[in-house]
C-alpha cells in the first residue's frame, strides 16, 4: 500500500534538543546537589520520558520535584538549546505538499513539542502533536500515541509509517502495527536501534523524499 501519512519522533528525528534538556537536566541535579552530565552523558538517557529521566539520574530522590523543577527551568532554554536537524526544514514542508500527512508522537512533555514546532515553523505542516499527557501517560514503547495519531489523521496503520531514531521507536512503531524508519539521530538509549529490527534505515532525512514519493 502507498504511504499515506508519516508520524515523527521529535528529540532526535526532527531536531537536536540535547542541549536544552541537558541545561535542565544539570539545573535539577545542582538543586539536589549533585555533578553535573555532559550532553553525551544525559543523551544516553534520552528518549524515554522525563519521569525516566529523573528516576535513571537521581535514584531515591523525589521524583515528582525533579520532574517539576525541571518543568520549571526549561522554558528559559528550550529555543536557545535546541535546533532542526539537517535537512527537516526543506523535507517535511515537501512532503506536505505531496499530501502526505503527518504528526509527532514524542515522549517528550506535549507543552514543549508544540511550543518548538510552532518556534521552527513547521506547526502548518503536522495536523497532530501528540505525548504522553494526551493519551493517560502512556509513554512509549506503549502503542497509545501512534494509535491516538492514526485515529485522528483516520489513517489506517498500513498505509503510514513511523519515523524515529532510537530502539524504542522501533519497539512502538512494530507494537502499533507500523512499519518503523530510522534516521541518523542523536540519542544513544540503552539498545541498538538496529537490533531492534527497523524495516529500513535512513542515510539521511532527506531520503524520506526517495522513499515516499
Amino acid at each position: 500500500m502507498p504511504i499515506r501519512a508519516a508520524l515523527f519522533d521529535f528529540d532526535g528525528t526532527l531536531a537536536d534538543s540535547f542541549t536544552a534538556i541537558t541545561q535542565s537536566t544539570n539545573h535539577v541535579l545542582r538543586s539536589f546537589g549533585r555533578p553535573e552530565l555532559t550532553v553525551e552523558e544525559v543523551r544516553h538517557y534520552v528518549g524515554f520520558g522525563l519521569p525516566s529521566l529523573m528516576q535513571e539520574l537521581l535514584p531515591g530522590c523525589d521524583l515528582e520535584l525533579a520532574v517539576a523543577r525541571y518543568r520549571e527551568h526549561h522554558p528559559s532554554v528550550t529555543h536557545s538549546g535546541t535546533k532542526l536537524l539537517a535537512g527537516v526544514a526543506e523535507t517535511i514542508p515537501e512532503l506536505a505538499r505531496r499530501g502526505i500527512v503527518m504528526a509527532v508522537c514524542s515522549n517528550k512533555m506535549v507543552h514543549f513539542t508544540r511550543d518548538l514546532v510552532q518556534h521552527f515553523g513547521l506547526a502548518p505542516y503536522f495536523q497532530v502533536v501528540l505525548g504522553p499527557d494526551d493519551v493517560h501517560n502512556r509513554a512509549k514503547p506503549d502503542p497509545a500515541m501512534l494509535l491516538e495519531a492514526l485515529a485522528r489523521l483516520k489513517i489506517p496503520s498500513l498505509d503510514a509509517v513511523y519515523v524515529g531514531d532510537m530502539a524504542i521507536d522501533v519497539r512502538t512503531a512494530k507494537a502499533a502495527g507500523m512499519p518503523a524508519w530510522l534516521v541518523p539521530g542523536g540519542a544513544s538509549g540503552h539498545e541498538s536501534p538496529l537490533d531492534a529490527g527497523p524495516d529500513l534505515v535512513l542515510k539521511n532525512f532527506q531520503e524520506l523524499l526517495e522513499r515516499i514519493p
